[in-house]
């Protein structure tokens, strides 16, 4: 089995407090329906700064990650199939990037 990191991408912030406990019990379930292949369900993401060779700039690039979760699967294949039902994927723009962790 290997780990792959899900990059959330896209979605938007709760309107109030009733949206939130909606949106954070989604992920919840979704987390519940993936069992013992969540390795770390991770966070949301805050302030970002880029760095770049000659400059630092505030603010993440132009399609910022907003959270991130690892997994364990057989093949990057397997963990695509994973990222059905992920709540990021309800928004029009919302999308879930796979990388597979290399071991070194």
């Amino acid at each position: 089995m290997k780990n792959f990191v899900l990059l959330y991408r896209g979605g938007g912030i709760p309107k109030n407090e009733k949206e939130g406990q909606k949106v954070m019990k989604a992920w919840g379930d979704w987390f519940t329906k993936l069992g013992s292949v969540v390795v770390n369900a991770g966070n949301p993401f805050g302030a970002a700064v880029t760095v770049a060779k000659t400059r630092t700039k505030n603010g993440a690039g132009r399609r910022p990650i907003n959270g991130y979760s690892i997994v364990i699967a057989e093949d990057i294949k397997a963990a695509t199939k994973l990222t059905k039902g992920c709540p990021i994927l309800k928004w029009e723009d919302g999308e879930v990037e796979v990388h597979e962790v290399m071991p070194m």
